[in-house]
């Protein structure tokens, strides 16, 4: 495969049915559907201690309707900041990036939670606010909804993601990790957005939570037809639910395909991090998953 070929997408499986590759392709537009983000010639910079260091140099990334996208990089390779850039929170050197055929610029103004949410890596919820309170937040801004409606929304989302409502007023030093990762799902979805970021989602979770957390990411991408975006170091996490993998390297995206591509593609960080110990030992998910027909 060519390091700026297109992102392969083969032959689609009827809406709705599994993918070979784990995960469902419910949500899935035709191929003239515009793409949810767009991403083109980006080059980012990022200053420490008054020093400019290039991390993207042409990058390019198309993500359609109704994928479950992972991002994968080595360290210090842009992967959060690709992130917060496509969420409008940082600013590229140069480039362009739409996202649902606006620019990701104008995510910072009024209304962009009803567009994208945003579940960042340790759940950034508020100390001080309950459960309720920080799942309402974005509804509250807005200032437009009676408070009856506001928590009747909060109480379908926390159920949504699997969590009792007795959980509403407990205070976030009082939940588990893994809670903590659910209310914070919870409040990126509140305002039902088409596009979800998660930035290592599974970070801090034991195995079992973990796998219990990627159920709720599979299981909510099919049936809100969500289009996901997901950040991750973890191998299991990206065999599991991933429709495609973008992988980050030398400043640009080297190879973007299905999990089986991608592991083909020729390049050091390829072969480090899906055919090291660690990888191997991951590969067996896949392995274990249908075949292409």
């Amino acid at each position: 495969m060519s390091p700026h070929a297109p992102p392969l997408h083969g032959s689609l499986p009827p809406e709705g049915a599994d993918l070979p590759w784990g995960g469902p392709a419910a949500g899935r537009m035709s191929p003239h559907a515009p793409p949810v983000v767009e991403i083109r010639n980006l080059w980012s910079v990022f200053r420490t201690a008054g020093v400019d260091t290039l991390i993207h140099k042409d990058l390019n990334l198309t993500i359609e309707k109704g994928e479950l996208l992972s991002i994968v990089g080595g360290s210090g390779s842009g992967k959060t900041v690709l992130l917060r850039q496509i969420l409008g929170l940082e600013t590229p050197l140069r480039g362009s990036i739409t996202v649902l055929g606006r620019p990701a610029a104008e995510l910072t103004h009024a209304g962009a939670a009803s567009r994208v949410g945003m579940l960042f890596q340790h759940g950034a919820l508020y100390s001080a606010f309950t459960v309720l309170e920080n799942i309402a937040f974005p509804l509250r801004e807005l200032k437009a909804l009676p408070e009856d409606l506001v928590r009747d929304a909060v109480m379908v989302k926390l159920q949504m993601v699997g969590l009792d409502p007795a959980h509403a007023h407990k205070m976030p030093a009082d939940l588990s990790g893994g809670m903590i990762k659910r209310v914070a799902l919870a409040r990126a979805l509140i305002m039902d957005p088409p596009l979800l970021l998660l930035d290592e989602p599974t970070a801090g979770l034991d195995p079992d939570r973990s796998d219990a957390f990627c159920a709720l990411v599979r299981s909510l991408h099919q049936e809100l037809g969500l289009t996901v975006v997901m950040v991750t170091h973890d191998l299991d996490t990206i065999y599991e639910i991933s429709t495609r993998v973008a992988v980050v390297a030398d400043k640009h995206v080297i190879v973007d395909a299905p999990p089986r591509e991608v592991i083909a593609f020729d390049h050091p960080f390829v072969r480090e991090f899906f055919l090291g110990g660690r990888g191997l030992r991951a590969m067996e998910l896949l392995r274990a998953q249908p075949q292409d027909e």
